[in-house]
């Protein structure tokens, strides 16, 4: 299949990001080995898939093209980076890691097929891939009928667990809930009006605010309103909250159509700085594409910023700017895109396997401790314990990190009460 960035129709929005693609290898990540001896091939590769003496394969599945391209480029940019960094450290099993790409297309019938190719054809060890909740629900039977295994990096609603699926993004009690609980104790919010694009994950993740809202909370919802993927006409719904005043905004639009809703927000004189936003959709990703000045003031309930301080993330930014160019900007599902890879090579190491069932059975309790986000570790169900963050955007298009959990939240994708 042709390169990404050969690809005619690739997201002008995310260009600027793609301008150090050719760049060299960062130097001084990770330190470069020579390839360990490989266990042998028939004890570590028992089913058939693309495992050689010397190299294992894996799948890359996102949209490169499409509405959704401006958030999942990042994605694929941070996969190639980890998987650049662990080849220089080495490899996967003294194996080096080759990537087959496909693109998505922001369609997800085509996610289906790309998936079953990936699975079948080139008999992929692992893939990372998928960024809508409607990608990943048409991929899922695809990843159980021929047994693979999928890293799925975006911030999710939850109420899914699958063998052959690690979550590395947060689910709703770790990111919905949580950000709705501090908004409602730092703004004493009252009122909400809750916006999303029409497919599953806005919906299904608004009926878990509702009910949060509604039934803990004890405060109101006094608006509800869903739009296309794509959707770029937003002020019929502004003027409907402008005239109803809601304490919090509650945001879930994806992918292009936030440039449109934010710009014509901030025309339609709606200011952040005094209305309060909340949205769990907009990473520093869909900012570049936005323009800081137009969505300054909101708030993002997220479990990674770019401007996060650890030792970790100090040593991944400059890596990420190094590979993609200085202008390059890192969103929370790039962050988590980014922990697939590396979450796989561990568990590998600890099965001393790529089998699927021997890496599913592996996963619960695999830490990765270089987690750009500073820790995170796998739980039974196959989601991350994480912490939650809260962030305030800046003109700039960075968040300011203003509230963190002291300690990791378990991750619980069947809360009781909300199903």
């Amino acid at each position: 299949m042709p390169n990404d960035h050969d690809t005619p129709n690739y997201s002008a929005l995310r260009r600027k990001l793609l301008m150090g693609m050719a760049a060299l290898p960062m130097a001084g990540l990770t330190p470069r080995l020579a390839f360990a001896d490989a266990p042998a091939t028939s004890a570590v590769n028992t089913t058939g898939l693309a495992v050689t003496d010397d190299a294992v394969t894996v799948g890359i599945l996102h949209s490169v093209t499409g509405t959704m391209a401006i958030s999942e480029t990042g994605s694929v940019e941070a996969e190639k980076l980890a998987i650049e960094q662990i080849n220089a450290a080495g490899g996967i099993l003294g194996r080096k890691i080759k990537i087959v790409e496909e693109d998505g297309a922001s369609d997800w019938p085509t996610f289906a097929e790309k998936a079953r190719k990936l699975l079948v054809d080139d008999k992929c060890a692992a893939v990372f891939g998928c960024w809508t909740s409607a990608s990943r629900k048409a991929v899922l039977p695809v990843f159980e009928q021929y047994n693979g295994m999928l890293y799925y990096p975006t911030f999710y609603e939850g109420l899914e667990q699958s063998k052959n699926v690690i979550y590395t993004g947060q689910e709703a009690t770790q990111q919905i809930l949580a950000g709705l609980n501090w908004v409602s104790k730092e703004k004493n919010a009252k009122t909400f009006y809750l916006l999303g694009s029409d497919y599953i994950w806005p919906r299904t993740s608004n009926k878990i605010a509702r009910k949060h809202i509604e039934n803990v909370l004890k405060t109101k919802v006094v608006g509800e309103e869903y739009f296309p993927l794509g959707h770029t006409q937003f002020n019929s719904v502004i003027n409907k909250i402008k005239l109803v005043k809601p304490d919090v905004i509650y945001a879930i639009v994806v992918g292009g159509s936030n440039v449109a809703f934010y710009k014509q927000l901030k025309a339609a004189g709606v200011d952040l700085s005094k209305q309060t936003l909340m949205t769990i959709s907009v990473t520093e990703d869909e900012i570049l594409g936005i323009g800081g000045e137009n969505i300054a003031g909101a708030y993002a309930c997220m479990k990674y910023f770019q401007s996060l301080k650890n030792p970790n993330n100090e040593k991944f930014v400059p890596a990420f700017k190094e590979k993609y160019g200085k202008d390059a900007v890192i969103g929370d599902v790039t962050q988590a895109a980014y922990l697939g890879p590396w979450l796989w090579k561990l568990t590998a190491e600890k099965a001393n396997s790529f089998d699927i069932d021997k890496i599913a059975a592996a996963s619960p309790g695999v830490e990765f401790k270089g987690a750009p986000e500073g820790y995170v570790r796998i739980h039974e169900n196959h989601h991350l314990w994480s912490k939650t963050r809260v962030g305030r955007a800046r003109t700039d298009g960075q968040y300011d990190v203003i509230y963190e959990t002291a300690d990791l939240m378990e991750p619980n994708p069947f809360p009781k009460g909300y199903q």
